[in-house]
């Protein structure tokens, strides 16, 4: 038995939401050289996402619907919790037939996890291998994206929508795109592009060929954020694309979310292993 490689691909781009996270480490590099119009449409759009960052921090987590992209034409639906107060984790459940989960979970909706630097996902017991008698799937994220890449993502809520947010501020190239009505709430639709250059030490994530992670992205030079912001320096929603991959999260409600906790270790079956040699017969 082995779980079919988009299925943890979702995992994949969910988890980490193809976010520039790594700038975040990065110190601003001031304006580009301009006209001074430019160069204060810049500054006016860098604070008004550093003030969308900073609330969004302050709270901590959120509720959220998400579409991940892998390029194939059948996005995979999720819907759950985010949370970032006390370290990255999240809760969510997707569609089990658009995640090419069925071998594993009769439910058309699968519960994903992602807590402690692993992912888990609610499967049927299977009666033999790793999984024999398990309700849980656990991955570890070095098998998506190496070692280095998971040590660049571990900690302090990276990957995180917070974390997303944060980096918006250290990106070279933004614009304001105007008010938009999204999900019926009035935003302004700002984008903005990041280079590799200014990814920091998630560079090793998001540029080594050799990961399961750039097998599905085809290894990326630039991550394009989109952010629709609203009256409450508050994001409605947040569409981030790199390569073939794009994630699109919805904000639906901020804070007050319950803890996300690893299952119990008995009932989990580790297929790490299985993980990092199919990502190897790539």
């Amino acid at each position: 038995m082995r779980p079919g490689h988009s299925a943890v691909w979702v995992g994949i781009t969910a988890a980490a939401l193809m976010a520039s996270t790594g700038c975040g480490t990065q110190a601003a590099q001031g304006a580009a050289e301009g006209t001074a119009e430019v160069v204060d449409d810049s500054a006016a759009i860098l604070a008004a996402l550093t003030r969308a960052g900073d609330r969004t921090e302050d709270l901590g987590s959120a509720e959220v619907r998400m579409t991940t992209d892998l390029g194939t034409g059948q996005p995979v639906a999720m819907d759950g919790v985010y949370s970032w107060g006390g370290g990255y984790a999240f809760d969510v459940r997707m569609d089990t037939a658009a995640a090419q989960l069925q071998t594993l979970q009769d439910s058309p909706k699968t519960r994903m996890l992602f807590v402690d630097g692993a992912y888990y996902y609610d499967v049927d017991p299977q009666p033999a291998g790793p999984l024999a008698g398990k309700e849980w799937m656990k991955v570890d994220a070095s098998a998506f994206f190496g070692e280095k890449g998971a040590q660049a993502f571990a900690g302090s809520g990276s990957g995180s929508p917070a974390a997303s947010m944060r980096s918006l501020k250290y990106a070279d190239d933004v614009d304001d795109l105007g008010k938009e009505t999204v999900d019926g709430r009035s935003t302004t639709h700002y984008r903005a592009v990041v280079d590799k250059s200014r990814m920091g030490k998630f560079k090793d994530a998001y540029t080594d060929d050799d990961t399961l992670f750039n097998s599905v992205t085809g290894s990326t030079e630039t991550i394009t954020m989109d952010i629709w912001v609203g009256d409450k320096d508050l994001p409605v929603r947040l569409k981030q694309t790199a390569g073939k991959v794009t994630v699109t999260m919805d904000f639906e409600k901020f804070g007050e979310t319950a803890a996300v906790k690893a299952p119990p270790a008995a009932q989990t079956g580790d297929l790490t292993e299985v993980i990092e040699e199919a990502g190897a017969a790539q």
